[in-house]
């Protein structure tokens, strides 16, 4: 018995496999390479086309922005500013906060800003940087934000010596981007905090985009071209335009809208900043987190300017089945619903 079991394990031991053909075991390593190989690729273009997408969407604060005045009062945040056109008088000891709100165009910003400006203790000053000469160069922009900061910059908006915010609206697209570090470095050294304003509906951007540059030419309102309107029937006049949106390129239009984007928030992600989105805006008017973010004592924010493209972007947009045919089942499917 014995010897039949030391038989049979010698038998296993000796047992050898059959012979296999090596052109056979090539072709199968060959094959599942190239199967690694597309996987692999398709998972890193999947991440590089939501990458931007995630980094847009994400809400990133740094520094903690839910703190009043109070609490500003000992930080390095707050200044002191000498303005060289006028006295401050009895608002001299009061500091003042350094702002900037970076934005798009037809992102609510314009909205944004009066709504900033109602408040009593808020100096925002524009769109400072759409005259082309004060971004013609690095230096012509450190100049105008000197003297921005230094409240010696004069408009509608201005509460001069009792200012307790001050700043501006800043487009992407003027100067900001290109010269990205040198801006950032002089936010960060002159302690300027960041608003960013996007619009998550980067579709109904697109319509809103298309719908003003066609009122540059038309001039729809009584030969008057008007970015924004105080009136419904205002609103009303500018909205019955739809345009027809490049449905070829839309896709990559609207990557190249949200890169953008994603660009800038990487330029500035050192520096103090806040996110707000337009959509959240229109749920709520108080700018609770902005105020809390500049310090400001909370007041009721208005603002006379009146929405143009209501309801379903269905109702906007000329070749509304080319559009939803090209975004249903892409990421951007969602901008098709109404979001607000």
């Amino acid at each position: 018995m014995v010897e039949d079991m030391c038989f049979l394990y010698k038998e296993i031991l000796v047992m050898k496999p059959p012979k296999r053909s090596p052109m056979l075991l090539r072709t199968a390593v060959i094959i599942f390479s190239m199967v690694c190989g597309v996987f692999i690729f398709s998972v890193c273009l999947k991440q590089i086309s939501t990458q931007a997408r995630t980094t847009f969407m994400d809400f990133k604060v740094i520094d903690n922005h839910s703190q009043s005045i109070l609490k500003l009062m000992n930080t390095h945040l707050l200044h002191y500013p000498k303005p060289s056109s006028f006295s401050r008088n009895e608002c001299a000891h009061n500091p003042v906060l350094f702002f900037a709100i970076l934005s798009n165009q037809r992102s609510g910003s314009g909205w944004f800003e009066t709504l900033l400006n109602s408040h009593v203790n808020v100096s925002s000053y524009g769109e400072i940087f759409s005259v082309r000469e004060r971004r013609q160069n690095v230096s012509s922009i450190l100049l105008t934000l000197d003297k921005v900061y230094n409240l010696d910059w004069f408009n509608s908006a201005s509460k001069n010596e009792c200012s307790a915010a001050t700043g501006l609206k800043w487009m992407l697209n003027q100067g900001l981007v290109e010269h990205h570090k040198e801006i950032a470095e002089y936010f960060n050294h002159r302690r300027v905090s960041i608003i960013f304003l996007f619009r998550r509906n980067l579709l109904r951007r697109m319509v809103s985009m298309l719908a003003n540059s066609y009122d540059r030419y038309a001039k729809l309102l009584n030969g008057t071209h008007k970015a924004h309107v105080h009136s419904a029937e205002e609103a009303e006049i500018l909205s019955k335009y739809k345009p027809i949106i490049n449905s070829t390129s839309l896709l990559d239009d609207l990557k190249d809208m949200e890169m953008r984007s994603a660009k800038a928030l990487e330029y500035f992600n050192s520096t103090r900043h806040i996110i707000v989105y337009y959509e959240d805006l229109m749920r709520n008017h108080t700018l609770k987190d902005v105020q809390e973010f500049l310090g400001l004592p909370q007041m009721e924010l208005t603002s006379r300017h009146v929405k143009i493209h209501r309801g379903p972007l269905s109702d906007h947009i000329q070749n509304w089945d080319d559009v939803n045919k090209t975004l249903k089942g892409t990421i951007y499917e969602s901008f098709l619903e109404a979001d607000y």
